[in-house]
């Protein structure tokens, strides 16, 4: 029986290919361009909501205007119509991104839909909303790129960043030649038996909380993930015991403030001297784009990877499924 009969890794391996098709698609969605004070709103949840995240880091100080995600049912009170607010939910049928859709619509703000259809694509369509449709048939999770760029693109609609579409394009061919990088399945077997703590900092936060994410539902081990420098005024407190083998995981760029970088090092240092095993993983690539989506590639690669290892299918999440069918059965307290 194969490892991974869901194709798992297929999907991760095809996200150079998946650029295009999403900007494509963004495109087609025929998104109205006009500038917005409040910014843009990413409103999500799970893999759903990581491109706001990661939409954010990529604009970094390019950013005219706020980029939020929005996690749960409602929006921040201060939304209003002044902040565009992308509704993103690969099956349509997301509980809190429906709720935080219908609490856009009573505060008047201008609105897209992200998603492969269900009931969010049916509201959309019956209020005129513009829907970016994504491809079914993966994970949410694997659509990472298709809710990233659409991220990217609607902040360009709304004026909260400059149009970053040639720079997205061109990030296609870093991530194809991670594609055959060693370093993930190296990793992954260094992680066998740990709890992985991911690092980041600046622009490599949003990764990091891919990272856990990913190592949570593709090869199910407890992961967190943390922020530096703030991890280092509690977090590292928490090394050197014996509840847990952990292992730290700090991912880096050569363009991250000079604060940051050495802070990153002095880390590893100190974690490495407290006995926890440490990984440092570099960003790749010329543009924001390319170093962020390298380290969102790495860490999925390396995910799956672990998965392997583990002798785990890296596709099914069956925990998230048990859980959603009790909040659907009405019956149960």
């Amino acid at each position: 029986m194969s490892r991974d009969p869901s194709g798992m890794l297929d999907d991760v391996l095809a996200q150079p290919e998946q650029i295009e098709d999403a900007l494509w698609r963004t495109e087609a969605a025929g998104i109205e361009r006009r500038p917005l004070e409040g910014g843009l709103v990413v409103a999500g949840m799970g893999g759903s909501a990581i491109g706001g995240d990661l939409a954010h880091a990529i604009a970094g100080d390019r950013a005219t205007r706020p980029i939020r995600t929005r996690r749960g049912y409602w929006l921040d009170p201060w939304t209003g119509p002044d902040a565009l607010v992308l509704c993103a939910s690969y099956s349509g049928e997301t509980e809190e991104t429906l709720a935080c859709y219908d609490a856009a619509r009573e505060l008047g703000a201008p609105r897209v839909v992200l998603t492969t259809g269900g009931t969010l694509a049916e509201r959309a369509r019956d209020d005129g909303v513009p829907v970016i449709g994504v491809p079914g048939g993966m994970q949410p999770r694997a659509a990472v790129v298709y809710m990233t760029v659409a991220a990217l693109e609607c902040a360009a609609a709304c004026g909260a960043a400059p149009s970053l579409r040639d720079e997205i394009a061109a990030a296609a061919e870093t991530l194809q030649a991670i594609a055959a990088s060693p370093l993930p399945q190296d990793l992954a077997g260094e992680l066998i038996d740990t709890v992985p703590v991911v690092h980041g900092a600046g622009h490599t936060a949003a990764p990091a909380r891919r990272w856990k994410t990913q190592l949570n539902e593709n090869a199910e081990v407890p992961a967190f993930h943390t922020v530096l420098p703030e991890g280092d005024h509690n977090e590292v407190c928490g090394y050197g015991t014996e509840q847990a083998r952990f292992a730290a995981i700090l991912l880096t760029d050569d363009t991250l403030d000079p604060r940051l970088k050495r802070r990153i090092g002095i880390t590893a240092e100190l974690l490495a001297e407290e006995g926890a095993p440490v990984h440092i993983v570099e960003a790749r690539g010329d543009t924001p784009t390319e170093r962020v989506l390298s380290l969102v590639m790495l860490g999925d690669l390396t995910s799956v990877h672990l998965a392997y290892a583990r002798g785990i299918d890296p596709t099914p999440v069956e925990a998230i499924d048990r859980l959603k069918a009790r909040l659907a059965d009405r019956t149960e307290p």
